[in-house]
């Protein structure tokens, strides 16, 4: 089709008065319709336009109509007689227009600051920006920041010319109802979408008036988790622009002391190494990330990861109990245990939609795997599709000849077929039932199944709610599932209760280069089990509000932590036993902490911030009330649910059962909600559960999980 010209009448180049609006663009064919949204230019037509009439170069005859309205209003115009591809003419219109929208560098950030309070583990942590429209119009400024998916959010804050808009708290419900008024209306909503592994993203945006300046901050906390023997604070640092102030500031208190220290960061270069200080004392540290433009510094915009790893010294003791502001907090990973040998079963699925890279990934990951058993380990290897084999009838000791044997069998599955995981459980509880009969486990032992799978069932029992009722039936509280969901089809929610009803986690596995790593580096987590049974006790007349104090198991390079509140009238000092059952012995652990000295350790108000135990005893008294309801029902799960979404109220936590409300200027006619993001299904999209139909986020990240009454009520994790 030959090219058209078209004169379009757009009264928005009138005069140089400011205008707001929206012009949209409609292009029907048939029975499809097509729409485009573009921002209205507050400036006067480029130099040399006609101030009436635009030229427009399109591929196709349309016609128009324009009509300037209100601020704040759409102008509409339609076209007809569509006989050709969209793509063409939008790209048409956004070239005409291009001149004459925002430009990201009329937003100047000015001052971009992180400062991160860590105390006994919580982190505190306060990102701000301040940034300046330079412009001689109206323009938007978009506040952008990752922070980790453990984390809450606790505040967020505009300060627009001296005055203060804040964030509010709400239950989900009710901010539901301002979020469904907005969408109706057609305007903006959701904040917060999932963006990586380990992170989250937080965005908003607000029009800002020529020379006004903006002041953004948002508050998040968390408690750090202890994995494989270190604590990990992830902080982004991502401006989008030069900044001409940018500073991050990290204190770290822990009594106990700190053992070691160390940073990375995926932005560091040759030029920056002196931006960065440490200085560090026995139990302080103090980590500064301040480049200069004078050392030039500030020459390229800063976007990664910056990365603080440390460890606390430990002794083979009871524990370090810490207390503050009449609340306790119990630390617990002794050193020096021996392992206890395990007996695991890997359940591999082996279905059609694993072939190729994830197939082969699973195969390289597995013979890494099954190198790193011990020779008193006994182990065996399940492989399933539509059907089930097993690679031994019984489980084998881990002798270098069977995990020979095993790795050439891994090394040989092929992918193929349904996906039968009923029956696939089902043998693997078998085959450690006919151990435990023919006395072939050791005493003490620890039994763990572990399954992988990237899919729904779809051969035999397919209803996930029976088969997650088939396998708690059948394992009963005795052994240990672990559920590992290879990619973004399967149901995350299907194998979090699978694992959780079964004393284990749920872990993803995101489809990527590293996907064998992943693997090995979860089966390191759970390799070493080191005490089972694990029960804190301590004095009735002391303490209140006691979080989860009994858990099934520990591993090597975890920690297990509890909670709680002194009595007023508690004694000076405060006991604790920990018990719990090694390889072939009983163990009990003993310590104690006098309140007035641990009151008085947090008292350095550099390094503290206010009340931080008792908002740590909040923080993980929701998660742990939040992983019982997945695997609870009824007035016990609504009790739960109750109870955590309460404490998310009353201390101002922004979790998957509370939503905070974004207010703006008066005259922005939008509003906007930030809610905490869920596991799901597709991870191109952003769902949020209601409160009813509740499914936390990432499991694979908690710390303690409740499972049956047999051996303990959950796992120490961290």
């Amino acid at each position: 089709m030959p090219n058209s010209h078209l004169s379009l009448t757009q009264y928005m180049f009138l005069s140089p008065a400011k205008v707001h609006g929206t012009f949209t663009v409609c292009l029907s064919e048939a029975t499809a319709v097509f729409g485009l949204e573009i921002p209205i230019s507050q400036k006067p037509p480029p130099e040399g336009w006609d101030s009436k009439h635009v030229l427009i170069h399109s591929p196709l005859p349309l016609k128009f109509r324009s009509n300037l309205l209100a601020p704040g209003a759409k102008m509409k115009a339609s076209g007809l007689g569509c006989t050709c591809g969209i793509t063409l003419v939008l790209l048409s219109l956004l070239a005409v227009l291009h001149a004459t929208t925002a430009q990201k560098n009329d937003i100047s950030i000015y001052s971009f600051t992180v400062d991160s309070k860590v105390s006994s583990r919580f982190a505190h942590t306060v990102v701000t920006s301040r940034v300046v429209n330079r412009a001689e119009t109206v323009q938007e400024a978009t506040f952008q920041v990752e922070l980790p998916k453990r984390a809450f959010i606790t505040n967020f804050s505009m300060i627009i010319e001296g005055v203060t808009y804040p964030g509010n708290i709400k239950e989900k419900a009710a901010a539901q109802e301002q979020y469904s008024a907005a969408v109706a209306r057609g305007e903006s909503a959701g904040l917060v979408k999932a963006t990586g592994r380990k992170t989250e993203q937080f965005q908003v945006s607000v029009n800002v008036a020529p020379a006004a300046k903006v002041t953004f901050e948002l508050v998040y906390e968390e408690l750090l988790k202890r994995q494989l023997g270190v604590y990990e604070l992830l902080l982004k640092v991502q401006p989008q622009q030069l900044v001409k102030h940018l500073q991050m500031d990290i204190h770290i208190f822990e009594p106990q002391g700190i053992s070691f220290l160390k940073t990375e960061s995926t932005f560091m270069t040759s030029e920056l190494a002196n931006a960065l200080t440490i200085s560090q004392n026995k139990t302080k540290a103090h980590i500064q990330f301040k480049p200069q433009k004078t050392a030039g510094q500030l020459d390229k915009v800063l976007d990664g990861n910056f990365i603080v790893r440390y460890d606390v010294n430990r002794t083979l003791s009871g524990g370090s109990i810490q207390i503050e502001n009449g609340y306790f907090v119990h630390y617990f990973a002794p050193e020096g245990l021996p392992t206890i040998p395990k007996n695991v079963i890997f359940v591999i699925d082996k279905s059609g939609s694993m072939s190729g890279r994830k197939i082969q990934q699973t195969r390289e990951a597995l013979i890494k795997i099954l190198d790193d058993l011990k020779p008193n380990d006994q182990f065996n290897l399940i492989s399933f599709s539509g059907d089930v084999t097993h690679w031994k009838p019984l489980l084998v000791p881990a002798s270098p000849e069977n995990v020979d044997q095993a790795k050439r069998y891994a090394a040989n599955i092929e992918a193929h077929g349904g996906t039968n995981i009923n029956d696939a459980m089902l043998t693997a509880v078998r085959l450690l039932q006919s151990a435990n009969q023919k006395e072939l486990l050791s005493d003490g032992s620890v039994s763990l199944i572990i399954l992988l799978t990237d899919g729904d069932p779809t051969v035999g029992e397919t209803s996930p709610a029976r088969i997650q009722k088939n396998v708690q039936k059948a394992i009963d509280g005795q052994y240990s599932l672990f559920c590992l969901g290879f990619g973004f089809d399967v149901s995350y929610v299907f194998l979090e209760k699978l694992a959780l009803d079964n004393g284990g986690l749920a872990r993803r596995i995101y489809e990527d280069s590293d996907s064998a790593l992943q693997l090995q580096d979860f089966y390191q987590e759970v390799a070493n089990p080191l005490l089972t049974a694990v029960t804190f006790e301590y004095p009735d007349n002391a303490v209140d509000k006691v979080s989860q104090d009994n858990f099934r198991l520990l591993f090597k390079g975890s920690e297990i932590v509890v909670v709680g509140k002194l009595r007023d009238q508690s004694p000076d000092v405060l006991s604790a036993k920990v018990r719990g059952q090694l390889h072939m012995q009983n163990i009990t652990f003993q310590t104690e902490s006098s309140v007035a000295e641990q009151e008085k350790e947090f008292q350095s108000p550099k390094y503290i911030f206010h009340s931080f135990m008792e908002r740590l005893w909040a923080y993980l008294t929701i998660q742990q009330l939040l992983e019982q309801m997945v695997s609870a029902s009824g007035a016990e799960k609504q009790a739960l649910e109750t109870r955590a979404l309460n404490l998310s109220l009353s201390y101002s936590f922004v979790t998957p059962l509370t939503s905070m409300v974004v207010t703006k200027p008066e005259g922005e006619q939008r509003s906007e909600v930030a809610e905490k993001p869920v596991e799901t299904r597709n991870k191109h999209k952003n769902f949020y559960t209601s409160h009813h139909s509740f499914s936390r986020f990432p499991v694979g990240d908690t710390m303690h999980r409740k499972t049956g009454d047999k051996g303990g009520k959950g796992w120490g994790w961290g």
